[in-house]
């Protein structure tokens, strides 16, 4: 069925639009109730029986538009990247959305007049900054504005409020956080996750990989394309499970990215910049427990298939 949509373009191009399965997998009702995540639900503050996280995306499908092109188009100077150290391997991408200033709605004859200039409300980088990085308060001015203004926004990623929520919400299970953690702020700022979220991971903390796109401090999703893909048993982990194709550089698929957010921020990726600093044992299981009920395909357009409109289910 996803043949049929796929556009063979001059120059090794292809573009594929329709419909998808949605992809993305993720207990929405968990994350955003402070954090409870239901298969460690029997260690919280008011505990209840651990339980299977509840994809709030199962059974839906999406409008996609995917892309496949050359990796010389995408590369700062052209050049085929082969080096992963080379800075020019590195490619960041974001995508924006806008809409006109002005609606006008005419109950009556139940139409919509748009005008004005166009307004950007909303952006993604990396998944779930927004969601999990930004604080209530400034989600709107966040995505409002543009990666390059990102420093503003600096003091969500030196200390994050969902790292002290976990001590608060899961007491005694992350001691060796809470012991960073009883130091000021100023003194043990979470550059790891500056290095991982805002610049890109520089050369020299994890052996033979880096996706560092600079000094500037914005939320992009970054991809080193000298990384090949790994073909035999890839990890949902990405770089947390030893493999580096996968997030956060760049994002497949099937990459658990909320677990992967998750143990990063419960203090799994602080050795990077404190080999001194043991994380803790729950930091390397940290989940919401869900997983994406259809498998992506071998081929692009990767996406799998859409579901059925006579028979489907959400969880």
């Amino acid at each position: 069925m996803a043949a049929a949509a796929i556009r063979e373009l001059e120059g090794g191009r292809k573009v594929f639009a329709g419909q998808r399965e949605e992809a993305f997998f993720v207990d929405l009702g968990a994350i955003f109730d402070l954090g409870t995540l239901r298969p460690f639900q029997n260690l919280h503050l008011i505990p209840t029986p651990a339980a299977d996280g509840v994809d709030a995306t199962k059974g839906f499908n999406v409008h996609t538009i995917a892309l496949q092109v050359p990796k010389t188009e995408l590369t700062r100077d052209g050049s085929e990247p082969t080096d992963p150290m080379n800075p020019s391997s590195v490619i960041g991408i974001w995508a924006t959305a806008s809409r006109q200033r002005a609606s006008v709605r005419e109950p009556k004859r139940g139409a919509v007049r748009h005008a004005g200039p166009w307004v950007q409300v909303s952006r993604l980088g990396m998944p779930l900054i927004n969601e999990v990085i930004i604080p209530l308060g400034n989600k709107d001015r966040w995505n409002a504005s543009e990666p390059e203004d990102d420093e503003q926004f600096l003091q969500y990623y030196l200390d994050p409020e969902l790292q002290n929520l976990l001590l608060v919400l899961y007491p005694g299970v992350f001691p060796n956080l809470a012991a960073l953690l009883g130091a000021p702020p100023a003194s043990r700022p979470r550059n790891d996750l500056v290095a991982i979220l805002l610049t890109g991971i520089p050369a020299g903390l994890i052996p033979g990989f880096q996706n560092f796109t600079g000094s500037t401090l914005a939320d992009m999703l970054r991809l080193n394309l000298a990384i090949p893909p790994t073909t035999v048993d890839p990890s949902p982990l990405g770089i947390l499970g030893n493999d580096l194709a996968g997030f956060p550089n760049g994002r497949r698929v099937f990459d658990d990215v909320v677990a992967i957010e998750l143990r990063a921020i419960a203090g799994l990726t602080y050795p990077l910049i404190d080999p001194t600093f043991t994380p803790d044992s729950a930091a390397a299981v940290l989940a919401d427990g869900t997983a994406d009920d259809v498998p992506p395909l071998p081929d692009f357009p990767y996406i799998g298939h859409p579901h059925e409109g006579y028979e489907h289910e959400h969880d």
